[in-house]
């Protein structure tokens, strides 16, 4: 079968041929119907080093954004129908820990010492015709579209995980939430956030188009550059927002995200850019929480597929054929996706 495989560090990936993989016991193959091309794989290839964790080292097949059909299970597995479509929970922890046994497998306590950290990291992935991904990894998606649901696995999991976990601070009335970073995270989150809570949606890019679509979907939207801040406190009456969502996470969007929030308020990184802030007593809004967060459990992602079966998240994606594959990165890096790059290998 065709792949899209990570060959070695600060080296673009290949598309070429691999075996077929066959399922093992406890795991089931899937006929891909959608993978998703995110940044974190464009990270891996060419920003990671031989010093990377032992469980991200070359090669294998990228893609942990996957959708797709059952094929074939391997021993001991049952309930599952031939050519059901399912999403896969991409990560993949020891399966004892206290972590994993609440099916937050992300946050495993042993991931240093695990074989892979998820289903195309570490592992071969779903940027292929075929992957074999454990059997309760996947979440059923009935009758809804399985290529459009590729990215929700992370596009929509990691967005949910982190404003489920600040729902508190958006209870109530008068509530404002600001979304910092308007690429295929940012602009589920702001179609989360209106459908779980009723706060009044801030988001902010450098990219009119970003902001449109935001604004499409029920955002006011702030411009980046001078009096950024200015604008964004002013739609709140100056008190500041009750939640922040910093999908970016360079020190400049930490640092606006934190200005920008009122007393009380929750701060949550998202994006993995490893920028840093300054926090102190008097600088700070009394009792905020500046927290990071990253992807979600199997039982989010329950919620998600539910959301999007119910039409309530809505994924914008541009579909590449496997001879596109390469392709969809080579967009990725240059920053030219208008929405999130799906690779559709049986297309």
């Amino acid at each position: 079968m065709r792949a899209v495989v990570f060959e070695n560090f600060h080296t673009f990936p290949v598309l070429t041929e691999v075996p077929t993989p066959t399922p093992g016991p406890g795991e089931v193959l899937l006929k891909v119907a959608g993978s998703g091309a995110c940044h974190s794989d464009v990270s891996v290839y060419q920003d990671f080093t031989a010093e990377a964790p032992g469980s991200i080292q070359p090669g294998f097949v990228l893609g942990h954004e996957v959708s797709g059909w059952v094929e074939e299970v391997g021993a001991g597995v049952t309930g599952f129908e031939k050519g059901s479509a399912h999403l896969v929970y991409g990560p993949t922890g020891c399966g004892h820990c206290r972590m994993c046994a609440q099916g937050l497998e992300t946050y495993c306590e042993n991931a240093a010492s695990n074989p892979a950290l998820a289903v195309g990291l570490g592992r071969d992935g779903g940027m292929a015709e075929y992957v074999v991904v454990p059997a309760n990894h996947l979440i059923p998606l009935g009758d809804a579209d399985p290529v459009a649901a590729a990215p929700l696995s992370d596009a929509a999991l990691t967005p949910y995980h982190a404003i489920k976990q600040a729902l508190p601070n958006l209870a109530g009335g008068g509530k404002f939430a600001l979304v910092v970073g308007l690429g295929g995270l940012g602009q589920i989150a702001v179609q989360i956030l209106k459908a779980l809570t009723g706060a009044t949606i801030i988001a902010t890019d450098s990219k009119p188009d970003a902001m449109a679509r935001a604004e499409a979907n029920g955002a006011i939207t702030v411009p980046g550059g001078e009096g950024q801040l200015e604008a964004i406190r002013a739609i709140t009456g100056g008190r500041g927002v009750d939640a922040a969502f910093d999908f970016v996470g360079v020190t400049p969007t930490v640092n606006l995200a934190k200005s920008a929030a009122a007393i009380g308020s929750r701060i949550v990184i998202v994006g993995i850019a490893n920028g840093t802030v300054e926090w102190n007593f008097f600088g700070t809004p009394y009792e905020s929480t500046l927290n990071s967060t990253y992807w979600g459990s199997v039982a989010d992602l329950y919620d998600v597929a539910e959301m999007y079966r119910n039409g309530q998240i809505v994924p914008d994606v541009e579909r590449f054929t496997m001879d596109q594959a390469l392709d969809a990165y080579r967009k990725l890096e240059a920053g030219q996706l208008s929405g999130r790059a799906v690779v559709v290998p049986h297309a």
